[in-house]
């Protein structure tokens, strides 16, 4: 690896106080427990509650980063944010967990604290917080003296009962980048495959005035007047009276919820990996760095993923094991002792009926010796963390990143010095694949992470609690925040609507329930 002495010096994890088991949501949904547990890998979704949004998830993960360093805010240049759980359609997220860490940190270094920090969110599905983490260490590099701060935060929210529902997840994770970090430090080398794809999106839906109006007659069951009567009823001034007399003719909506389909998801997520792997090693090779049969996957000692679900690393790889295998001349005869033949497109008469043939040549490589060793020594332990969240999006490379420390640390593994090899994906579409290397003081790092031990102190919640914190039925707390931030309002005064207001909650005393059940009432 082209060994540069930046990278992060330090991590830290923040996810809600509450999870849902994932036995509770298939039973409720009628969905084989084995099917999500065994076959994707599942057990809890992390929730959020209600004062927690994607900012305040966001300041808890930084304001840790920040307690354990023991770092004077004044000396930050920078907290750029990956998120796709925007707040706003202009005003960046990280503005509102600036002014949150301002507030927090003013009475101990200054009113001014942070006033020459930039931020700014990065958005791009599940890979902004990687375009976040590649654009600061491209600036840290300028100069030994900065130092910033990368932050991921979202919640994973889909509609209830559909089929991405199981895989739901939220939290946030900061990373402090610096000059000769303690944790790893990466490698110049970014391969990259993009396009503009529809298999994922979350986008602004306009809604006619006339059909609201129908669902509200039809809602109340009334006939004695029509839907377009009684639009006609809208004043035709220019000021704006209400929801409805909006200036535009039509509506427009945006939802945390996104559009999606999952078997085209999966499949732009194997092509951007494989393009953006192979762009990756042609990079190196054109540098003088690597030799065409280098064993690219074989150097890395772990493989680090984006896991919207947690066996997703191992189901999606194995295209990269067997272009591996061609490359160091080893393909042909694991082709041969697995009895598994490669689908020509010449054969075939349309893409459809390829792909699919593909894919099930694909799935028959998961399915050797061969590949399940080689997911066990590199994949499975990323595995452990998501498996008890969730997807966390523009999180979850970084989930399983910690999770593969933690599990690294506690099994008494010998890494420093070691390359991870890192597989980002996004929808919409963009992958980027990169490196960076273990560096000596990477156990006293770890030992802080405690994820096991943190996660074990959440509380469980019934299915009631969950769907109507899902419907945002709910206007109080499950768990009362302490320590931590929360959403304390949203503004629905003229010139100030939609603003958003948050604060800091000092620790008084213990409100964590452990394996308690709770319930939650709709008030």
């Amino acid at each position: 690896m082209n060994n540069f002495a930046i990278g992060i010096d330090d991590m830290a994890l923040y996810v809600p106080s509450l999870y849902l088991p994932i036995r509770t949501i298939a039973a409720e949904r009628g969905i084989p427990y084995e099917k999500l547990n065994k076959g994707l890998g599942l057990e809890h979704l992390a929730i959020p509650d209600v004062h927690e949004d994607a900012a305040t998830m966001a300041a808890n993960a930084v304001a840790e980063i920040i307690e354990k360093n023991n770092l004077d805010p004044n000396t930050i240049g920078r907290i750029y944010m990956g998120t796709e759980s925007a707040l706003d359609g202009s005003k960046p997220t990280a503005t509102y967990v600036l002014e949150m860490l301002r507030r927090k940190y003013r009475g101990q270094y200054g009113k001014q604290c942070l006033m020459n920090c930039d931020v700014v969110d990065l958005t791009f599905a599940c890979i902004g917080g990687v375009d976040a983490l590649q654009n600061t260490l491209d600036w840290v590099k300028g100069d030994t003296s900065r130092i910033g701060i990368v932050v991921c935060s979202d919640f994973a929210k889909y509609e209830l009962d559909s089929t991405g529902e199981y895989t739901q997840g939220a939290g946030a994770i900061a990373m402090l980048v610096k000059h000769n970090p303690r944790l790893l430090a990466f490698g110049d080398t970014f391969g990259v495959a993009t396009m503009g794809v529809h298999d994922f999106f979350k986008p602004k839906r306009d809604v006619e005035k006339l059909q609201i109006i129908q669902e509200v007659l039809d809602l109340a069951g009334v006939t004695t007047i029509t839907a377009e009567a009684a639009l006609a009823n809208l004043s035709d001034s220019l000021a704006v009276k209400g929801i409805l007399d909006d200036n535009d003719t039509k509506l427009s909506m945006r939802k945390d919820t996104p559009v999606f389909d999952g078997q085209y998801s999966n499949f732009t997520y194997q092509n951007r990996i494989r393009e953006a792997f192979c762009n990756f090693k042609n990079k190196k090779i054109a540098a003088g760095l690597m030799e065409a049969d280098y064993p690219v996957l074989g150097n890395w000692e772990r493989l680090i993923f984006h896991l919207p679900y947690a066996a997703h690393g191992r189901r999606i790889a194995s295209e990269l094991f067997m272009i591996e295998l061609k490359a160091i001349g080893k393909w042909n005869a694991f082709a041969k002792e697995n009895e598994l033949v490669e689908p020509q497109k010449m054969d075939f008469d349309d893409d459809v009926t390829f792909n699919k043939a593909y894919g099930q040549f694909l799935r028959a490589i998961t399915k050797t010796k061969g590949y399940k060793e080689f997911t066990i020594n590199k994949l499975a332990k990323a595995e452990v963390a998501s498996g008890l969240v969730g997807n966390m999006y523009a999180c979850s490379i970084f989930l399983a990143l910690m999770s593969t420390l933690e599990e690294d640390l506690l099994e008494g593994e010998n890494i420093a010095g070691k390359d991870f090899g890192f597989v980002g994906y996004g929808s919409g579409s963009k992958s980027k694949v990169f490196e960076a290397r273990i560096q000596a003081s990477w156990k006293e790092v770890v030992k802080t992470f405690e994820i096991k031990s943190r996660l074990m102190e959440r509380t469980e919640i019934d299915y009631p609690t969950y769907e109507a914190l899902h419907r945002m039925q709910l206007t109080k707390s499950i768990i009362e925040p302490k320590g931590e931030f929360r959403l304390s309002k949203i503004s629905s005064e003229p010139m100030k609507e939609g603003a958003r207001y948050y604060e800091w909650v000092a620790t008084t005393s213990s409100t964590k329930s452990g394996s308690k059940v709770l319930s939650g009432k709709v008030v």
